[in-house]
């Protein structure tokens, strides 16, 4: 097996390209979707994300891919290592560049990698690894993180990777006939108050539309961009993704994609873009021109628990952080993350803090699960 190294996305093999296109699969995971990113200029060496898209050829064929990026700071991933790097700088060392397995500006759990059918997975899985490792050992990057990965295990035993836990919120279809339906699981108290935040939204003069990415044209893709900018503003924040970005996918992956509208006096004042594949609901991005009560809540969450009833979708992902989404029968689930670290040392010492912190989140994950809104079973 040979590794190959490609700094665009585009000069990668036609099969692995293929392989990542095929309808309906992961959209993050997926030759429109990271294409579009290097294409936008959204991830780029300017960008701090350098691609070093890493490929396997056998037999004078593509076997394996791996997204790789040469990162030089730690934005736009969601496996927050920031003390890492203090560390790192206060002991006069460099941590960056690192190189990072993930979907950029993406904290969803999907697929990772690609092994052509008839592979030894872990073979290749192998042959990666030790280039990846010689590469660290070398001095071109401090540390190598696979981020956001499905699934418990990696394809190889490797007593050097480091196995980081968090915990999202996920929406759980139990066979939902309508709102009402899952609403009926829910305990009084929380019942009236879910039916009170969608009622408030209305009240104040506010409708719904959803869209699919199909039905949408260049001007509802102008308008979400303009709450999407102005949320970022808001926040003091530079925004990750370009309108060319946005353009790119709709016209791309728009079977993929669901735009929730918040419409009030005949004007969009609010919009939060969804992708879907055939089992889970990923919410992604969200902006707002006016300060409406509730409505966060209603575009973000009940429209898009509401569209994977209607659809028969199993989950509905909407991203991180989240008690607020807890209250709302979105329910903890776990995370996981890899990470090689060159340095004996402050392997050793990640390795510690890796031990201690997984325990506060495995506390914190059951203490969460307490909280959830349902009423108790017969």
């Amino acid at each position: 097996m040979r590794v190959h190294i490609e700094q665009r996305f585009v000069d990668l093999p036609a099969e692995i390209q293929q392989a990542l296109s095929v309808p309906d699969q992961n959209p993050f995971f997926n030759a429109a979707f990271l294409r579009a990113l290097e294409e936008t200029a959204c991830v780029s060496p300017s960008q701090g994300w350098q691609p070093t898209h890493l490929w396997i050829e056998s037999a004078d064929q593509a076997v394996f891919y791996l997204p790789l990026y040469k990162k030089s700071h730690s934005w736009g991933e969601f496996v927050f290592d920031q003390s890492w790097a203090n560390a790192y700088h206060r002991h006069g060392l460099p941590y960056y560049p690192k190189w990072v397995s993930a979907i950029p500006f993406t904290p969803s759990l999907g697929p990772r990698w690609w092994v052509k059918p008839g592979t030894d997975a872990a073979l290749a899985w192998q042959c990666a690894a030790d280039y990846i490792k010689a590469a660290l050992a070398g001095g071109m990057a401090s540390s190598w993180h696979l981020l956001f990965a499905q699934g418990e295990d990696l394809p190889l035993q490797d007593d050097e990777a480091l196995v980081r836990r968090d915990t999202q919120f996920h929406w759980l279809n139990q066979g939902y006939q309508g709102f009402d339906d899952f609403l009926g699981q829910m305990k009084s108290r929380k019942r009236k108050s879910m039916r009170r935040e969608r009622a408030k939204v209305a009240e104040q003069g506010v409708s719904l539309v959803r869209k699919l990415g199909t039905e949408l044209s260049e001007s509802d893709w102008i308008e979400f961009y303009a709450c999407y900018c102005n949320t970022y503003h808001e926040r003091g924040m530079t925004p990750y993704l370009t309108l060319d970005f946005f353009l790119r996918i709709g016209r791309d992956l728009g079977r993929q994609i669901m735009m929730v509208q918040a419409i009030r006096d005949q004007r969009l004042i609010a919009a939060a873009i969804c992708f879907y594949d055939r089992t889970t609901l990923y919410g992604r991005h969200w902006g707002a021109l006016q300060d409406v009560d509730c409505l966060h809540f209603e575009a973000c969450f009940y429209q898009g628990i509401e569209f994977c009833i209607e659809q028969g979708l199993q989950r509905f992902d909407p991203g991180t952080q989240g008690e607020h989404k807890l209250l709302r029968g979105f329910e903890p689930v776990a995370t996981q993350s890899w990470h090689w670290i060159a340095h004996s040392a402050f392997r050793n010492a990640i390795a510690d803090f890796l031990q201690a912190e997984v325990r506060e989140i495995e506390r914190y994950r059951q203490h969460a699960a307490e909280y959830l809104p349902f009423r108790c079973p017969d």
